[in-house]
């Protein structure tokens, strides 16, 4: 027989076996174990050619928590659903102990009550999916549910008596969010934690407020991550007091401001630079402006600020001039002057403090003595330029800031009487006065914790969970089928030491070679694999791996409850 003939019977017997080992027979055990070979996790290879790293999204989707099946919409799959449930187990227990209630509102909403709310406008109507039934009723897919839930406690609480009350639900929320992205950071259709307080009288208000937040703290912390909370702006939700919570990460579309030697800590969208003329003896030479206009059209409004003190800050701009259009500015604010041509209109000027009333009037081409009499910012002690590195720290006058690119993963909103006046969800007062109620709406992104841990995490060999929340706790992997029943003694005592509830520990018992059994569980992120391989059969003792923390020791079966135990409280 030739070389070729035996070179291609090899091959053909290399490919049967490699076939083989990618569709094993699956089988189906009822012994009460969580076993891998029952639990359905469709883990991938990575493609071998593939060159960019992978992102926490890529790996969810590798390691089979999740499935993308259009832009921005996700099906969850068992691995993905165990994290979910033991979220929402977390926040049920954090919420609870508020003496919340919960509840389970429709996904359909009436858009007759978006319309007395306010938020049915135009400005805000594309970000929602709408239809109507057969009979011609408009309905919309609810983005939040403050004007369902106001609508319910309207009807049904009518003293102050009745009062504190506290709401809550976790359910899907849908938004046509026009570039979804960063998978479940940013999708259609997404999975949120809401909580709705209802108040007297504003004083109790602030502090239920209060108590949530402790709230907020108090589940964040048992994540044992490390998180930054921010003061911020309440945007579309109305209200004049928030906070936002959020995780550090490179991936963020928020920039977090805080300070080294105080509490300070703020969204880059409330950040107003202060001025001390008494700290700053060398105001800089070089000037630049920027040009903006107003939402109405009717005036321009020029800032003049020092160049190399950095870029322009909108939300200073807005600051002094609240009507300011943030989308469009310079050649664009002009072109739409032009437009609106036959509207009245006004050329503001506004002067950075840093800069000198003859640099205002060198850079504005205007006689000094007309420059002066323009609007400026000279008296108030705010600057234009945005926060750097560095900057002295606005609040404390010592410390320096720090800017941290963040994912929010929750807000908390004082509402005030925002949603319960125009929806007249009215209280008898001690006075026998009807008065609004006073609102909180307080929200947590149960898919988006998901996304953001994940990114927060993961590394060059897979995801990595945190104990409270992960799939399971501790897989047991066998290196063939003569240790399984070693491994099965061992996962009974794992779950007898007290450790880990029998449902946290899973057996690996597929018909895989050890290697490939390893990889698959790095990939999935469990927080400890307890490994029977070459130590086993020689030493009788086995490999414990704790990858977040770089454990990876031998230890004897009688010890190793015991060490699961200690790592665990590091975890």
């Amino acid at each position: 027989m030739s070389h070729y003939h035996v070179l291609k019977r090899s091959t053909r017997r290399a490919d049967v076996a490699a076939r083989h080992l990618l569709f094993q027979r699956r089988s189906l055990h009822n012994d009460g174990r969580n076993r891998l070979s029952n639990f359905w996790a469709p883990t991938q290879r990575q493609a071998a050619d593939s060159k960019d790293p992978e992102n926490g999204h890529d790996l969810l989707l590798r390691a089979g928590f999740l499935r993308q099946v259009h832009a921005g919409i996700f099906h969850i799959l068992p691995l993905g659903l165990r994290v979910q449930n033991k979220l929402e187990r977390l926040i049920d227990k954090h919420m609870q102990a508020l003496g919340a209630s919960k509840v389970s509102l429709s996904s359909l909403s009436s858009e007759e009550l978006w319309q007395r709310s306010g938020r049915l406008d135009k400005s805000r109507s594309s970000e929602f999916l709408r239809l109507q039934d057969r009979k011609g009723a408009k309905y919309l897919l609810s983005p939040t549910h403050e004007e369902e839930i106001t609508s319910i406690v309207a009807n049904a609480v009518h003293s102050y008596k009745e009062l504190p009350l506290r709401l809550y639900q976790v359910s899907r929320k849908y938004r046509d969010e026009p570039r979804p992205r960063q998978g479940l950071l940013r999708g259609r259709e997404f999975l949120m934690k809401d909580l709705y307080t209802f108040d007297s009288n504003e004083s109790a208000a602030h502090r239920t407020y209060g108590e949530v937040r402790k709230a907020y703290v108090a589940f964040l912390e048992e994540l044992k991550l490390p998180y930054l909370v921010a003061r911020a702006d309440s945007g579309n939700m109305g209200g004049t007091l928030s906070h936002e919570y959020h995780f550090a990460s490179p991936q963020g579309e928020d920039t977090v401001i805080t300070c080294d030697k105080c509490d300070y800590s703020i969204n880059e969208e409330l950040y107003v630079g202060s001025y001390d003329a008494e700290e700053t003896s060398h105001p800089s030479l070089s000037v630049a402006s920027e040009l903006y206009i107003s939402k109405d059209r009717t005036r321009l409004c020029s800032i003049y600020y020092p160049s190399d003190d950095g870029e322009p800050n909108i939300y200073a701009v807005k600051a002094i001039f609240p009507d300011v259009d943030t989308g469009v500015q310079g050649e664009q604010a002009l072109r739409d002057r032009d437009e609106h041509s036959t509207n009245p209109q006004k050329h503001i000027h506004f002067r950075d403090p840093r800069l000198s009333p003859e640099q205002f009037a060198e850079a504005a081409r205007l006689p000094l003595t007309e420059a002066q009499r323009l609007p400026t910012v000279a008296q108030q002690p705010i600057t234009f330029t945005k926060a750097r590195a560095g900057d002295t720290c606005p609040s404390c006058k010592q410390g320096a800031l720090h800017l941290h690119r963040a994912v929010e993963i929750g807000h908390t909103f004082h509402l005030g009487q925002r949603y319960s006046e125009p929806l007249e969800a009215l209280v008898l007062d001690s006075a026998n006065r009807k008065v609004p109620m006073e609102m909180g709406c307080h929200g947590m992104g149960v898919s988006r914790l998901i996304g953001a841990i994940a990114n927060l995490l993961a590394d060059e060999r897979g995801l990595n969970w945190p104990l409270a929340i992960a799939p399971f706790e501790t897989v047991i992997v066998p290196v063939n089928e003569s240790v399984v029943l070693d491994a099965q003694a061992l996962y009974d005592q794992v779950c007898g030491g007290g450790v880990s509830s029998e449902s946290e520990v899973l057996l690996d018992d597929r018909e895989r070679p050890l290697g490939w059994k390893l990889h698959d569980a790095d990939l999935i992120g469990y927080p400890f694999i307890v490994v029977l391989g070459k130590a086993w059969t020689k030493k009788g003792v086995v490999e414990l791996q704790c990858r977040r923390l770089r454990v990876k020791e031998e230890v004897r079966p009688d010890e190793l409850v015991a060490r699961i135990r200690e790592i665990g409280a590091r975890l």
